[in-house]
């Protein structure tokens, strides 16, 4: 498959964030960068965010579209404490991790953890389901303002 992010952009192929994500599911998904490991119809379900951000996405062109301004916000600078746990039966793999970085526009410190659980289909990724820590977005971004 061709790059679908450039590894120079914002949020690019070598964010932080992508790379433990393939990690995580190395051996289990086919693809060149991030977005190439989601089917085309792949479902995104953010259970636990922040307002303002959607609570369901439909599409890997639609992930890419939401993903594109991240940087706009967040620039991460790494990311650890990956935990993987697999259901062969059930296709379906809970990623555990941490990203850290520092909000674009307030300069504070980003450090969120999450929660996935994948489910894959086809060495593809058909179904997202995630967890975060609100509050850690909140400190890093300044809202709601005090």
């Amino acid at each position: 498959m061709s790059r679908t992010v450039a590894h120079d952009a914002p949020f690019g192929a070598n964010s932080p964030f992508f790379r433990i994500i393939k990690e995580g599911l190395e051996g289990l998904v086919d693809g060149e960068d991030y977005f190439d490991l989601l089917a085309e119809d792949v479902v995104f379900e953010y259970v636990i965010s922040v307002p303002g951000y959607p609570r369901r996405v439909q599409g890997r062109q639609n992930i890419v579209d939401l993903y594109s301004g991240y940087g706009d916000y967040m620039e991460l600078s790494s990311a650890d404490n990956l935990r993987v746990h697999r259901d062969s039966e059930a296709s379906v793999v809970v990623l555990e991790y941490a990203v850290h970085g520092t909000s674009v526009k307030t300069g504070r410190r980003y450090d969120n953890h999450f929660v996935s659980v994948i489910t894959i289909k086809d060495r593809k990724v058909t179904h997202w389901r995630d967890y975060l820590d609100p509050v850690a977005v909140f400190n890093a971004i300044g809202w709601p303002a005090q």
